[in-house]
């Protein structure tokens, strides 16, 4: 390959066996003494296990992007255009490539006339890549790991002396992540004492936030909008160690993007039901979500909730909005006659929600890129509204501040060209001994203020129950001095994982 000239970046890997680990305990080995690292699961409709997980640490780049930076994936586009990836069988297409997350105010750079003066509480970049050469797979199916790493070509001229060199580093490179995975030893996040009861405060309060709501239906009466999704904001000072947090999460409400992204001055962990944008073989794919009821007690009264939400009007016009939304979005890059919408309004089930779920794909115009699919999309309808830059442009009127991660972009951009993100929802970010956590639910003409700012709150209750529970498990074993957590855990892992 490397004398024909076929690509300049091939992956290699060494599988070993993962019948003695967890997602967890190869991540904690393999980023233990890294400052930047990730962690991404899944779960399928929150009831079915993913085929894979991926981690990685120590990138060999990281790029960083302020306010003054200007578009971040025209620099992203410019760093993986410079790879021809090969591919090899028997592997997932993602091996390697930008990991991090696009913050929601990026949408500037894709619709100017949404650019406002805000405020910036938190004080998060627009964006961060990390570009990791060397990764680890989890194959859940077959019990293994792939640990994989990339052999860099400089052509067909490339010396048979360069050629064993840039081999031996490689393989140097899979060796030292084989040999943590290895390691009889587990290395635990260290956990700072803590105290419990910590208030969570909301950015606009119960009444700020039906004030949005009673504003938005005035827009929607006078014709400027037909939906638009504001979002609260809580903030609640704690020293949980961000991945003992993202450890209860994944048990209390597994996702299709469960994800754990350790950015050094900040964490960012999420179980997020729904996909932004997935690009592979030129497709692309998006499934909005709409539509909200919480989890019913019994299987009985689960399934009457089921069936209410799947008849309710209100939720259904809301869910049609959105899937035209996002049909629309992705014919905007798309081959007219390939955009369809692959499944219409299913439900998927959560630990405290079900949501109605609709799948819409389409086949790339020649001259588009996933880049431009991306740009499109994003942000998605079901966190900003209809018409999307009109909602937009309203919603920063009224929140006046930063949005950062939420309602933004997680996921990585491969070197195989394949993209896949999710949508920065049901998402905690950590920074300076305070976790945020953001939730919004859409506002439509007959939408009842109240209703809504109780949805917001049933939105952020996984994430504040696995808070609570997490901090109280440590909070007891710290009063207790009990045996080492990892093999001592009373909140396991779920048993399909």
């Amino acid at each position: 390959m490397v004398i024909s000239d076929t690509g300049n970046v091939i992956p290699v890997f060494q599988s070993i066996s993962a019948d003695m680990l967890t997602p967890v305990s190869a991540y904690l080995k393999l980023a233990h003494s890294s400052t930047h690292s990730f962690l991404f699961e899944s779960v399928a409709g929150g009831e079915k296990l993913g085929r894979y997980s991926f981690m990685g640490a120590d990138p060999y780049k990281i790029q960083t992007f302020g306010e003054y930076d200007g578009d971040p994936l025209i620099t992203l586009e410019k760093e993986l255009d410079q790879i021809r990836y090969v591919p090899i069988p028997g592997i997932n297409k993602f091996t390697g490539g930008a990991i991090g997350y696009i913050g929601y105010d990026c949408v500037r750079y894709f619709e100017p006339k949404t650019a406002r003066d805000l405020d910036d509480p938190i004080g998060l970049p627009d964006a961060i890549f990390m570009y990791c050469d060397t990764i680890v797979i989890f194959d859940h199916l077959h019990r293994v790991l792939q640990v994989v790493s990339h052999f860099h070509s400089t052509g067909s001229s490339m010396g048979t002396a360069a050629i064993s060199a840039e081999y031996e580093r490689v393989v140097a490179s899979i060796s030292a992540a084989v040999a943590k995975l290895s390691s009889d030893h587990t290395p635990l996040p260290p956990q700072k004492p803590l105290l419990l009861n910590q208030p969570a405060v909301s950015n606009v309060g119960q009444l700020g936030y039906e004030s949005f709501v009673r504003k938005l239906k005035e827009h929607i009466i006078d014709g400027d909008i037909i939906q638009a999704v504001p979002s609260q904001r809580q903030a609640k000072k704690t020293t949980l160690h961000p991945f003992n947090a993202y450890r209860k999460l994944r048990s209390v409400n597994p996702s299709p993007y469960m994800f754990y992204v350790d950015l050094k001055d900040f964490q960012i962990a999420g179980a997020s039901p729904e996909m932004l944008i997935k690009v592979e073989d030129d497709i692309v794919y998006t499934h909005p979500i709409a539509g909200t009821r919480k989890r019913g007690k019994t299987p009985e009264e689960d399934q009457a909730l089921a069936a209410d939400l799947l008849g309710d009007i209100k939720e259904r016009a809301e869910h049609i909005m959105l899937v035209d939304l996002g049909r629309n979005d992705v014919n905007r890059v798309c081959e007219p006659k390939s955009v369809k919408v692959d499944s219409l309004m299913h439900i998927e089930r959560y630990s405290h929600v079900m949501h109605i779920v609709s799948n819409v794909s389409g086949k790339l115009r020649q001259g588009k890129t996933g880049f431009d699919a991306f740009r499109s999309i994003f942000p998605a309808g079901t966190v900003s509204g209809a018409p999307k830059v009109k909602a937009m442009e309203l919603i920063y009127d009224l929140e006046r501040e930063k949005r950062g991660v939420y309602a933004g972009a997680v996921g990585y951009f491969a070197y195989s060209k394949t993209i896949d993100t999710a949508i920065a929802i049901r998402t905690m970010v950590f920074k300076d001994d305070t976790v945020y956590l953001q939730a919004g639910a859409g506002i439509v003409y007959d939408s009842v203020p109240t209703s809504e700012w109780e949805e917001t709150v049933t939105k952020l209750r996984s994430n504040v129950t696995a808070l609570e529970q997490a901090e109280q498990y440590y909070h007891t074993h710290q009063q207790t001095e009990s045996k080492p957590l990892l093999f001592n855990y009373r909140f396991t892992e779920p048993s399909i994982l």
